[in-house]
């Protein structure tokens, strides 16, 4: 689609199609932004940039709905681009276009963009366009094909170009997942040392399934709940004299809870907690005992409810729901305030849980959730 698209813009085939992933995190949410432990892997739904590079610094960026209709920003110039203005959609784009001008690529390019990652579901959207974006840039230069050590940097550029340039203060769950994760697999990131290991999952062979309920409410990370918690555990840690919250041990966390102040509390417990959950995940995949893993997304979501207070009705409704029918474990991901949520069923329970999910939303009278399975899949490439 996003090649056609360009032929029909620019009259010509693009130099080639680059395209990254949305993700889900299996468990370990809000330990990105404080030097702990994640366990993503990437879905299938991917965003593709085809592109063309230009000489004269200006970067075009084109867009194709689901309808097929093509929108068109205004064209940019790559030198003049500068965090703080109002640019719309065409902002992360730019984003990563103003960081990678740091790293040498200025020439500008024509990029159509296309693709089938669910917007404001928890899912990613944003960080697979980035990714996508800053590959095909960063190909159109001649730095195509990156190695491992390679995507990771990208990853921490993407993250820059959302955190400075749009102005919202995610971790980098979401680039890594979408450049480093591989098919088969979880990607355990240990996001202070940067470390990373590739766990076998497949849920499948085990027959089990994930299940993605996107409750389709939206949710924008911009908004003051997510910065409210990043902040709070910033200065929790600050209060604590530690790096980040990760420096606190599951046996100090009775003498850090007492350190302090009772609203901080929630957060830092919930911190903890998850870092272990996440490692514990680890080792019963490694194990082969994935059914084990439901109590941990349980958990999890008790404490994201609880603690960190980041979940909706539409989201605590798909989790209760899909355990009653018989869910081995659920819970909300991505940030929270919405977006999707995810359960780990038997196979022959899947239509079970979905039609309870769905029959709950209805007598809520609860917009229709979407329901799929996710099936770890590639990270970013070129096509």
């Amino acid at each position: 689609m996003a090649a056609e698209a360009f032929r029909t813009l620019h009259g010509h085939d693009p130099t080639g199609i680059w395209s990254a992933p949305g993700r889900v995190n299996l468990i370990g949410e809000h330990t990105d932004y404080n030097d702990g432990f994640v366990l993503p892997f990437a879905l299938p739904h991917r965003l593709a940039a085809a592109g063309a590079a230009r000489a004269d610094g200006v970067l075009t960026v084109a867009t194709v709905g689901s309808d097929g209709r093509i929108q068109q920003a205004e064209p940019l110039r790559v030198p003049q681009l500068r965090p703080g203005g109002d640019l719309g959609w065409v902002t992360y784009p730019a984003g990563v276009a103003w960081v990678l001008r740091e790293q040498g690529v200025d020439g500008g390019a024509d990029l159509v963009l296309a693709g089938d990652v669910p917007t404001g579901a928890g899912l990613s959207s944003s960080a697979a366009l980035e990714c996508a974006v800053a590959l095909a840039l960063l190909g159109l230069a001649g730095r195509d094909d990156p190695d491992d050590r390679a995507r990771a940097e990208i990853a921490r550029w993407a993250q820059r170009a959302e955190n400075e340039f749009v102005g919202v203060p995610t971790g980098v769950l979401d680039q890594m997942a979408s450049l480093c994760c591989v098919e088969g697999h979880a990607l355990f990131l240990d996001v202070r040392t940067g470390e990373r290991e590739q766990v076998p999952f497949d849920a499948a062979a085990a027959g089990l399934r994930v299940l993605v309920v996107d409750t389709r409410v939206k949710h924008a990370l911009g908004d003051s709940g997510y910065g409210d918690r990043r902040r709070g555990t910033e200065r929790a840690a600050e209060l604590l004299g530690v790096e980040a919250l990760r420096d606190v041990t599951p046996e100090g966390l009775p003498t850090a809870l007492d350190a302090v102040p009772a609203k901080l509390r929630p957060l830092v417990r919930h911190v903890v907690t998850e870092n272990e959950r996440v490692l514990r995940t680890v080792e019963l995949l490694a194990d082969g005992r994935l059914v084990d893993v439901g109590p941990l997304l349980d958990a999890s979501h008790r404490s994201l409810r609880d603690d960190y207070r980041v979940s909706a009705p539409e989201l605590d409704l798909a989790v209760d729901a899909a355990r009653e029918a018989g869910a081995l474990g659920a819970r909300m991901i991505g940030g929270g305030f919405g977006g999707s949520a995810i359960a780990l069923v038997r196979a022959d329970g899947q239509e079970a849980v979905e039609d309870a999910v769905t029959a709950g939303f209805a007598r809520a009278g609860f917009r229709a959730p979407r329901i799929f399975v996710a099936v770890p899949a590639a990270g970013a490439g070129r096509e």
